[in-house]
């Protein structure tokens, strides 16, 4: 199980590193966003779950640890992303829609 363990924890650092690349990438902060919180929620879980496999005894908190970070994560990028988009942050010139300035939110 150990070896299941590390090569789970593994992939989530991959992961990771794979998003930070994406990062890197994206052309504006909205899409940075979206990677950031991908990254955050999927690594992170992906690690979790590889040390529950690596120390089964923690699992019942590793449960609570992935529950917290699916709830909050979400939310957190939401507000990121309102924030960005009421101090005027400038989307990307591929951005074909903004549907909170149509909504009249500014």
């Amino acid at each position: 199980m150990e070896t299941a363990g590390a090569i789970v924890i593994l992939l989530g650092s991959l992961i990771f590193f794979l998003s930070s690349l994406g990062l890197i990438r994206m052309p504006d902060v909205y899409n940075r966003i979206q990677t950031g919180t991908k990254a955050t929620t999927l690594g992170t879980m992906v690690t979790l779950m590889g040390i529950a496999l690596y120390h089964p005894d923690w699992v019942p908190k590793l449960i609570i640890l992935i529950l917290f970070i699916v709830l909050t994560n979400p939310v957190s990028s939401h507000v990121v992303a309102r924030a960005a988009h009421s101090s005027g942050a400038k989307m990307s010139e591929r951005t074909i829609e903004d549907k909170l300035k149509q909504a009249g939110e500014e």
